[in-house]
């Protein structure tokens, strides 16, 4: 049976989940050497300080680790009016010819996204346009009308055979998050991307793997820890604040998913603990877990498109199956669909009362306070959440995106 009913959760009140950070905690710019950032480690509900470049002393032989190696596009835009104004266009979704992203990033002109757009207001009406007179490439932006989450821009450009991933890449900028209020530095481009980055589609990096190297994942392979990737696209939902009360009154924002079918049967192989690398990885396999079990209990995808709703863990009537059996039943389903990838969305909630089913260990940032981030850290570390930020804090660690790691065991 599910262990904790949706009603419970639903009311539990973020107040409770949030603390407070100081500005100077908050890392604007990444260190110089990626692996040379310290780390928090909470095992056996004991707190000690290392550094990252440890990482491979503290992991058993035999951990699974598990990164997400998807690749941060430049999605921010930045078009002058004739007036001068300036109008910021950041690229959120896409809506058409194709709704994934990867494949939507692989288009050529012109293309239909959903976006926010900084000063508005100064676009009443007419086309923005980016030129490079030297090399011939224009690319243009049309406002076509308002959506409940943003505004429908259609962008076509020149040379059309260009794909949209590639024209970002040439005008676009890093989207940094919010709370690192500098402009975009062209070497943003480069440290907001982990080394393995792969396949585009994130407006926002998996930021716990920031911290890898070369270096790191050959200490790792001399220690015997496998090291896999799935790929989940970051959205700017992430950085969407609960506004409400409790957790009852959040809306998830929804994340597409692309995992191998070869990776999901060395997982279900797989006998040793199970390393998360970020949010996004653990949400990902999480995500899997239930999509599994649905499928075992004969709740049949509709389509080859995967979608799991943020309470279906909380919602659960009847007996829930072993992570064997919940990813078994996923990779039978994609061998009968004949599939060698699996692709979907999950808007899953991991709060306070989730039963973790994949996850043994998380390596992650710090997160925002009163941020869903935080929710899932606290459901992962239970009520030492707070004594782990407090060290964190009176410890000088670095926190947020650019900031410090910390390595947590499930008790």
């Amino acid at each position: 049976m599910s262990d904790t009913k949706s009603e419970n959760v639903k009311d539990l009140a973020m107040a409770a989940y949030t603390y407070k950070l100081p500005e100077t905690q908050i890392a604007p710019r990444p260190l110089e050497e990626r692996d040379a950032s310290r780390m928090l480690v909470y095992a056996d509900k004991r707190i000690t300080d290392a550094s990252f470049r440890q990482l491979d002393e503290i992991l058993d032989p035999g951990t699974m680790l598990v990164l997400n190696n998807t690749r941060v596009v430049q999605a921010r835009l930045e078009f002058f009016k004739s007036t001068g104004a300036r109008i910021e266009v950041f690229c959120l979704n896409p809506l058409s010819p194709e709704k994934e992203v990867q494949r939507a990033l692989a288009q050529s002109s012109p293309v239909r996204w959903e976006c926010l757009v900084g000063n508005l207001k100064k676009w009443k009406e007419g086309e923005l346009e980016i030129r490079n007179p030297e090399t011939g490439f224009s690319l243009r932006a049309t406002h076509e009308r308002n959506r409940e989450d943003g505004q429908q821009i259609c962008f076509d450009w020149t040379p059309a055979d260009k794909s949209f991933g590639e024209v970002l890449e040439m005008a676009g900028k890093t989207p940094l998050p919010p709370y690192i209020t500098r402009r975009a530095e062209e070497r943003d481009k480069h440290t907001y991307q982990t080394v393995f980055a792969r396949n585009e589609g994130s407006v926002a990096a998996p930021t716990a793997g920031l911290h890898f190297t070369p270096g790191v994942f050959e200490r790792l392979h001399k220690k015997r820890i496998s090291v896999e990737y799935v790929t989940l696209h970051v959205g700017a939902g992430t950085f969407k604040p609960v506004t409400s009360q409790t957790i009852g009154g959040h809306t998830m924002h929804e994340e597409q998913f692309v995992v191998e079918t070869d990776f999901l049967q060395r997982l279900a192989d797989h006998e040793g603990p199970l390393a998360c690398v970020g949010t996004t990885s653990m949400r990902t396999l999480e995500s899997l877990y239930w999509l599994g079990a649905l499928i075992k209990k004969g709740v049949k995808p509709a389509g080859e498109t995967l979608f799991l709703p943020q309470w279906t863990p909380y919602e659960w009537e009847g007996d829930l199956p072993e992570a064997r059996e919940a990813v078994d039943a996923l990779l039978n389903w994609a061998m009968e669909n004949d599939l060698q990838q699996i692709r979907g969305e999950t808007a899953l909630l991991i709060t306070p009362g989730y039963t973790f089913r994949m996850t043994d260990i998380l390596l992650t940032n710090f997160h925002q306070p009163g941020s869903t981030l935080l929710l899932l850290v606290a459901a992962f570390t239970g009520g030492d959440w707070r004594r782990i930020y407090s060290h964190a804090l009176a410890e000088g660690y670095r926190f947020l995106s650019y900031g410090d790691s910390c390595l947590l065991f499930k008790q």
